[in-house]
């Protein structure tokens, strides 16, 4: 049974996200501050935590941040504001997604469905232990190892969030076809009929600073104008 992490401080709120997520079969464990829910956190295995941004003493941010440098589960930002740069500073410090209060429960446990199935998906193909052929990407300067869900970048291990890796091995594995934002999120997300477009921009960014010499001249994500984004062979 998938074991859960809600870091919020409006317990009304933070109790009916449990109960909701109990009735869908899910264990659900509650920190109603940041300084509990980071300890918690660092300290207990979970298998997805829902994050609320705004936190008293020890914010969202702080907290994903730490969290992200220790481990690569799914984290589920939350939060009231609806300032793109809340959503946008979150997905660049390794949040997997970002939902708006308010939301319906049902949209809730379908993107928790969505992200553990994912992270599962990945961590079972990076569990094989005979390695073949294309198990490795090599691509100028490029090495993805997708058994062990490392990438090299000129001869440099590069750390990415599960959705960052996702992403860029999609890309890696259909070079030269063009993607529109809207195939990408629901190709990575899965959720398109939920989700927000601006994710994948994000995300975009944040692969052209890692493995690109020049993110504004990259050599390997291209933007195709009007259409969507490419990985040049």
């Amino acid at each position: 049974m998938k074991h859960i992490l809600i870091v919020e401080d409006d317990t009304v709120i933070a109790e009916v996200e449990k109960d909701y997520l109990e009735a869908n079969g899910y264990t659900v464990e509650v920190a109603h501050s940041g300084e509990v829910g980071l300890q918690k956190a660092l300290t207990e295995p979970y298998d997805l935590i829902i994050l609320d941004l705004m936190l008293p003493v020890v914010d969202g941010f702080a907290i994903l941040r730490e969290v992200r440098e220790a481990k690569n589960i799914p984290i589920l930002l939350v939060s009231a504001k609806k300032e793109d740069i809340d959503k946008i500073r979150g997905l660049g410090l390794g949040a997997d997604d970002h939902i708006s209060k308010p939301f319906s429960l049902g949209e809730l446990v379908a993107r928790v469905k969505a992200h553990l199935a994912r992270y599962d998906r990945l961590v079972s193909d990076g569990s094989q232990s005979q390695r073949k052929p294309q198990d490795e990407i090599r691509m100028r300067g490029l090495r993805i190892d997708k058994l062990a869900r490392k990438v090299y970048v000129r001869g440099q291990e590069v750390a990415f969030t599960s959705k960052e890796y996702e992403l860029l091995l999609f890309l890696a594995t259909h070079p030269n076809w063009v993607f529109s934002k809207n195939d990408l999120f629901e190709k990575i997300w899965g959720l398109d009929s939920l989700g927000d477009i601006a994710t994948v921009t994000v995300h975009i960014s944040k692969l052209r600073e890692k493995i690109e010499i020049d993110p504004t001249k990259p050599q390997y994500i291209e933007t195709v104008w009007g259409v969507g984004y490419r990985f040049q062979l």
